[in-house]
């Protein structure tokens, strides 16, 4: 009798899924496990089942945070920083001066003109501050640039005080004064009428003075002196032609009569003109090192003059002898 052996399929030895296990699996999205087929099996796929969890949804009270989340902080944090963000403090501008009644300062005494005759220059400021009233001495107030600039353009070896003003003729040949006598907090609360007709005033210390030059001490002096020119009949320059520095001899101060004579004895032609910048602290227009360059040909010219003139400091104690 023969046998006839049949070739069956093998079966595996792992546990086939029942209808609902399967769907279970499908539901927790573990249906890639492999299967197992005892406790130890089940216990190994819900460790799976967890560790799966935990990678794909990190607990809002975990320490460690998500780069995303890094980022959208370090935004907000520059953001909150960035200027534009970031509201700026407005500067307070200050209030626009106008004309004030001498009244108004009359408590403030004018300032003690620095003349002495035949200096080699004389500087004309405007009139002076209320600060500069109340000290007494020219160009006080602390933020004015004028004893810097007359240090940093030669015409002093040191940078003079304030309070060292009366010295400039006996030290250094020079002298002081304003084309207005009253004090006032600027010069806008000046009239116009008043510094125009200050330079009929400023002609008559020259005549008496006769300093060889006179150093105008601010763009808007000078355009009063030409106001002033042009209402007695001269022809004056436009004002776009206007240039710092040495103006035309036809200008020069303390030119009002004929036949005057100089110390030397030499026929006196009035101070010639040397127009620099204002030295006021809110005059801004122009940088300091612009304004060094302006006011360091005058410095040269002077240190010069010094030199030709033989002139020698006086010594401080005998300033009140020659005054």
């Amino acid at each position: 009798m023969t046998t006839v052996y049949t070739s069956m399929p093998r079966i595996s030895s792992a546990k086939f899924l029942t209808k609902d296990e399967a769907t279970l699996a499908a539901s927790d999205g573990l249906s890639e496990a492999p299967p197992t087929p005892s406790f130890n099996g089940r216990l190994t796929r819900f460790q799976y089942k967890s560790a799966s969890i935990t990678t794909e949804n990190i607990s809002p009270l975990s320490p460690q945070t998500p780069r995303s989340a890094k980022r959208s902080r370090s935004a907000v944090i520059a953001a909150s920083l960035s200027p534009e963000s970031s509201p700026r403090a407005k500067k307070k501008k200050r209030k626009a001066s106008s004309y004030a009644d001498p009244s108004k300062y009359a408590h403030l005494s004018p300032l003690t003109d620095i003349l002495e005759s035949d200096l080699i220059c004389v500087f004309v400021g405007t009139n002076p501050g209320v600060q500069t009233a109340t000290a007494g001495h020219a160009y006080a107030h602390p933020s004015n640039h004028f004893w810097k600039l007359l240090h940093a353009s030669g015409l002093t070896d040191r940078r003079l005080k304030p309070e060292e003003d009366e010295t400039l003729p006996a030290l250094y040949c020079m002298g002081n004064t304003n084309i207005v006598e009253r004090p006032s907090k600027d010069a806008a609360e000046l009239s116009r009428l008043e510094t125009q007709n200050g330079t009929a005033n400023l002609d008559v210390k020259f005549v008496k003075y006769k300093p060889e030059a006179v150093c105008i001490v601010g763009k808007g002096i000078w355009e009063a002196i030409l106001r002033y020119r042009k209402s007695q009949g001269m022809t004056v320059p436009k004002a776009s032609e206007f240039e710092y520095g040495w103006q035309d001899e036809k200008y020069n101060m303390g030119n009002t009569e004929e036949g005057l004579l100089d110390a030397a004895g030499n026929i006196w032609k009035g101070s010639k003109v040397y127009v620099t910048t204002s030295t006021s602290g809110l005059a801004a227009n122009l940088n300091r090192a612009e304004k060094e360059a302006i006011w360091k040909p005058f410095g040269e010219w002077v240190q010069k003059r010094r030199v030709e003139r033989n002139f020698t400091s006086r010594h401080l104690d005998n300033l009140q002898e020659s005054a």
